[in-house]
């Protein structure tokens, strides 16, 4: 085949739906999983995605591709309900339903296929991927190759590709002074990838602590708030930033979510990227201002009813130092205050800690392949412009990246507004002639003084004086 890829996340679900209109590509994907499923255990009901229907997996780049939103609303036979219900942002329970809904339908997706090892074969050009299908021995004439069964029975194969696309995904970070906890058995310490699967239990638990100040911990403490008895709420939510900060979403704010941003961003020097990422939090960390709002709105009615405050404590500016049992059903964490400077006990009976995801290893997974992948100075993959990792000359084919470039390609990495457009820009550069007419501009703001990247764009191009005339210029 052309391509394949590893992993079956919402961008490479996009990478195979744009790909599925160009005759001239061949692709498979594979996945672990039985089936599509997006970070099922935070799809809380009311809950919405913080991007615009339009970025699906397709429209962005494609908007006449069968695989839309509008095209699963259609098929759905619910365009007029939408249309009257006049919604930008759509819930998270029905994007993941759409997403399924073109994972079922798409061809050369393998489900239940987890790969474990590429190899670069120097012989015939091709990587060689080594895979073990979980659910049985496959049953359709489009499946990749099974060569043998291990002790489990379960069908051990391979498949040969020119080139692969990495969409392995995120995986849940816990801070390590509370990784103890949450590894121990039967500890009430748990991520909030899990949290609908224990809401119940969590629910009728005494007191609880959530951790994290991004929407994820924001929605997870608006959730048990509505839930717990009047007066007796029992929570408190810690964040390590100074303040319960909503996102950035000024519309020229949002314009740094843009390709125009991407290209500007993996143009600067490596220090200066890494200066510029930890600097914009709030682009991507911060909580929406309909949930803040929401958390706010709820208190304040609690408080009125109850005529009290409510059993609710809020704390910013705090880091967890240590953590630990004091008792079978009681939790002890040790806090400290940044700008105070202060130290105190925390006891709880529950901890969710919503403190975000990191870029999943793939050491074990392109082992073969480590000593031909070129690194910057922290060891990182280089990775050009085109989303493909900087290998030796000696590897032809090509191994492209997704959602694991933040630190080349900026805070739009994860973001699902740039989905379609890095799926176009993967495909684009494979064919001989790109499939996809991608704009050369996308945002109003010019970043930076000089064009980067393919954007064209002469800063300020007819409209700035001409200074070179014995005119110096003038500082502002």
């Amino acid at each position: 085949m052309d391509l394949a890829g590893i992993g079956i996340g919402p961008f490479n679900l996009s990478l195979a739906a744009l790909a599925h209109g160009l005759p001239a590509l061949r692709t498979a994907c594979y996945e672990q999983r039985p089936a599509f499923h997006w970070h099922p255990g935070l799809l809380i009901d009311g809950a919405t995605i913080q991007v615009p229907f339009l970025a699906d997996l397709v429209t962005l780049a494609d908007p006449g591709s069968p695989w839309t939103f509008l095209q699963y609303l259609k098929a759905h036979e619910r365009l007029f309900p939408f249309y009257v219900a006049e919604r930008f942002h759509i819930e998270r329970a029905e994007y993941d339903a759409y997403c399924r809904w073109v994972s079922e339908q798409l061809p050369g997706l393998h489900f239940d296929h987890r790969v474990d090892a590429v190899r670069w074969d120097h012989e015939y050009e091709l990587f060689e991927i080594d895979f073990t299908r979980l659910g049985g021995p496959a049953d359709d004439a489009h499946a990749p190759h099974l060569t043998r069964a291990d002790e489990d029975g379960r069908g051990l194969g391979r498949a040969y590709a020119r080139n692969l696309v990495l969409g392995v995904g995120t995986e849940p970070y816990v801070p390590e002074p509370l990784r103890p906890l949450a590894d121990a058995p039967n500890v009430p310490v748990l991520h909030s990838c899990d949290y609908l699967e224990h809401r119940e239990r969590l629910l009728a638990t005494g007191h609880i602590t959530v951790v994290g100040s991004g929407q994820s911990g924001a929605e997870v403490f608006l959730d048990l708030l509505r839930h717990r008895p009047l007066g007796a709420e029992g929570l408190h939510w810690l964040a390590r930033t100074p303040s319960f900060a909503p996102m950035e979403y000024s519309k020229l704010g949002l314009e740094q979510f843009s390709p125009d941003y991407t290209r500007y961003f993996h143009a600067l020097p490596e220090p200066v990227r890494d200066q510029l990422l930890p600097r914009q939090w709030q682009l991507y960390k911060g909580i929406a201002h309909e949930t803040l709002d929401a958390i706010h709105h709820e208190l304040y009615r609690r408080a009125l009813h109850a005529d009290d405050w409510p059993g609710a404590v809020l704390t910013p500016g705090v880091t967890v130092r240590t953590a630990g049992r004091i008792a079978a059903a009681r939790l002890e964490l040790h806090l400290e205050h940044t700008e105070q400077g202060t130290r105190t006990r925390h006891t709880t009976e529950a901890v969710v800690l919503a403190t975000g995801y990191r870029e999943r290893r793939v050491d074990t997974l392109l082992a073969a392949l480590d000593p031909y992948i070129r690194r910057d100075a922290s060891e990182r993959p280089r990775i050009d412009a085109d989303h493909r990792l900087v290998l030796d000359p000696m590897i032809k084919g090509s191994v492209y990246v997704q959602n694991a470039e933040r630190h080349t390609h900026g805070v739009g990495t994860p973001d699902l507004g740039l989905a379609a457009w890095r799926s176009a820009v993967i495909l684009n550069s494979l064919l001989a002639e790109p499939a996809y007419r991608l704009p050369s501009r996308t945002a109003f703001t010019a970043f930076g003084l000089q064009p980067s990247g393919r954007c064209d764009t002469v800063i300020g191009g007819p409209h700035l004086p001409d200074q070179r005339n014995g005119l110096a210029p003038t500082r502002m």
